[in-house]
This record gives structure tokens, sequence and C-alpha cells, in this order.
């Protein structure tokens, strides 16, 4: 993790924000996992985050802590549009370019707050003010508790934030069967399973 990269970010959630947090269309576990960890994580900073979904995510995720909240832009674009105009900070997560957001590109593109990216897909496209993007990890959830750890916030991550981030390493990884998959996937898991996350029931639910 570049130190002028942990800096920025470490600047930008110093103080209380209005903040949108974005998956791909047709969220997938890791997206709406990394997205709904950010969430409760900006939570117990203060801000005031709104994960906002270009269409709806599946039945099977809708048990994540905080899906409720989700607002799903194709069903209230005139809500979506005015929360993103007004957002002081943008997160997009596990996509790397905007076109994968669908209608949303369009009021994306026009945005003036600044933009965080943070993925694992390969050839990032330059359309974030800050990029957090390694296509060696194997979930953009496993890079996010990288973020969380680097910029002094590993002991906030909860029971809550750990299932979110474990429901996306699980999914990315073929649950943890694909070669991306390394020792310190494990020990994030390690780490994870002490927050007391019930592992069997995430499974089951997907």
């Amino acid at each position: 993790m570049k130190k002028e990269a942990v800096l920025a970010i470490q600047n930008l959630l110093a103080t209380p924000k209005k903040i949108a947090i974005i998956p791909h269309r047709s969220p997938d576990g890791d997206a709406m996992g990394s997205t709904l960890a950010l969430y409760h994580f900006l939570l117990k900073l203060n801000h005031n985050p709104v994960v906002i979904s270009p269409n709806e995510f599946p039945n099977f995720l809708a048990w994540l802590p905080g899906s409720e909240t989700v607002l799903i832009y194709e069903n209230d674009k005139e809500n979506g549009t005015k929360i993103l105009n007004e957002a002081e900070l943008v997160f997009t997560l596990d996509f790397n370019a905007l076109h994968r957001t669908g209608e949303m590109e369009q009021v994306l593109n026009k945005l003036s707050a600044p933009m965080i990216m943070i993925d694992h897909h390969q050839n990032p496209k330059d359309y974030a003010d800050l990029v957090f993007s390694n296509s060696k990890i194997g979930s953009t959830c496993e890079l996010l508790y990288e973020i969380f750890v680097s910029i002094g916030f590993e002991s906030m991550i909860n029971k809550d934030i750990s299932s979110c981030l474990y429901l996306g390493m699980m999914t990315d990884t073929g649950s943890f069967q694909y070669s991306s998959v390394t020792s310190r996937t494990h020990e994030i898991i390690s780490n994870l399973f002490n927050k007391k996350i019930d592992h069997n029931l995430i499974y089951n639910k997907v």
C-alpha cells in the first residue's frame, strides 16, 4: 500500500462527510460485501454513507447487515442522483470502469467530489482521484481489509463488517479454491473468525 495513498485517504476521512458508495451493476457477493463493509466502517467514523446500487442485488444476499439501507438507482433515479450530486466523497468498489454502473455512468462522470476506486481487476481506467488497485488479490473485500489495516483502524472491524468481508472473500475465491488465495488470505479469515462471524450460515445463505 503506497504511503501517499494511505495518507490521502486518512485525510479525506478525517472529518465527517456525505459519502456515496457504488458497486457495479448486477452486484455479486464481493461487490455487496465490500460496499456494505465500507458502509458500516464509515458509520463508525461518524460519516453519513449511502450505498447506491445501479440495480437490484440477488435475494440470497439480502441477509447482509445493512442491505435494507441500499438505494437501488434504477428504482429511484431522482433520489439516487440527488444523493450523488450532494456527496462530498464517492467510493467505487469492485469495478474499474464507470460504464459498469450502467445508467449511473452519466451522473458519475459529472461529479466534482473526489472519487476513490477500490478494486482487484486488471487494467483500471483513469477516472478516480485515488486508486487502490491490486489484481493479485483475490477479492475487493480482501483489499478493503488491507486498507482498514493500513490506515490504522483494524480494531474497528466488528462482526457486521467481518461478515460482509468474509462473504466477498469466499464468493470471489470459489470458497478459497482459486490460485489467488494466499496464506495472508487465510490469516485475514482467521481474524474475521475472531469477530464471531457465523461462517456456516453465510455459506448456506449463498
